[in-house]
């Protein structure tokens, strides 16, 4: 490797060694940054030397250093109006960029729903799958339901017509024999 006015001339590596082309690539990364820091520096130097010339405040009486002072005050209005217009824009500028991000993504986010399946699952995988309970447990749900006979449904219709119909009882409460019976027992 060998240098040659800023410049560096390619020597092929040794076989085997691909450590060289990253340093030459490394080595002319860096010259380049310091290319563009002295190329900034120059155009900051070039910019400032244009807005704003330099001062010459010898020899001038009161008035004439008012006049300079009034010419600043000016300047630094100008400055500053410029200085809001830009982050103005920039903002303008940051806002539309969101905006279109958003909408991109709404418009790649599109897209169509699957069908679904119907899936049958047995009373314990539902139960295991809603408590999340890995028990081995089973859990009948038939097993818990009461179980009817046909004696328990003949007794409970014969408690219903002893008690009978309501109506009739009333019914019969209504004249003045009936309360005194009421009263009575």
């Amino acid at each position: 490797m060998s240098e040659e006015k800023g410049t560096i001339k390619y020597t092929p590596p040794p076989s085997g060694n691909k450590i060289v082309p990253k340093i030459l690539l490394l080595a002319r990364a860096t010259e380049e940054l310091e290319a563009e820091k002295v190329a900034r520096e120059e155009e900051k130097v070039r910019y400032l030397g244009e807005k704003l010339p330099p001062l010459q405040l010898t020899g001038l009486n009161v008035d004439e250093l008012q006049n300079v002072c009034k010419q600043m005050h000016s300047q630094i209005d100008m400055v500053d109006e410029e200085r809001y217009d830009c982050e103005a824009k920039v903002i303008k500028n940051f806002r539309d960029i969101n905006e279109l991000n958003l909408k991109v993504r709404d418009l790649g986010g599109k897209f169509k729903k699957p069908a679904l399946r119907k899936v049958r699952v047995s009373a314990d995988e539902m139960m295991r799958a809603l408590f999340s309970c890995k028990t081995k447990e089973s859990m009948d749900l038939r097993g818990n339901l009461k179980s009817v006979k046909k004696e328990d449904i003949k007794q409970e219709k014969e408690l219903n017509m002893e008690v009978g119909d309501w109506r009739k009882n009333v019914e019969a409460m209504t004249d003045m024999k009936g309360r005194k019976k009421m009263f009575d027992a």
